[in-house]
């Protein structure tokens, strides 16, 4: 950032620059006639479909990883245990109460 009095333009009022590598007036205003063109005829405002191939292994995947999430909030060290120690117990206990599993 620089610091001092903000800089202005120095074209004139009214007046447009030209386009870079046009040679004329007329080339400028053929350029700035120009719209762009989009293959997109969905409405504006609409979501485009996901196809469910697509979706299914995320939604699997979510699915495994949440079981093993609750398993081991709410059976874990309480109820039954693969590992031995209470890491795991003292590790999820305040998510557990807060769950509503007992575990005392």
């Amino acid at each position: 950032m620089i610091d001092g009095p903000p800089v202005e333009s120095q074209t004139p009022p009214g007046t447009t620059t030209p386009a870079p590598g046009a040679s004329s007036r007329q080339e400028h205003d053929i350029m700035a006639s120009k719209t762009a063109v989009f293959d997109d005829t969905r409405p504006i405002g609409t979501i485009p479909a996901i196809p469910l191939a697509d979706i299914a292994p995320w939604a699997v995947f979510a699915s495994v990883v949440a079981l093993i999430l609750l398993y081991f909030v709410s059976t874990e060290q309480g109820a039954f245990a693969l590992f031995q120690g209470m890491y795991v117990h003292e590790f999820v206990h305040d998510g557990r109460h807060l769950l509503g599993f007992p575990c005392h």
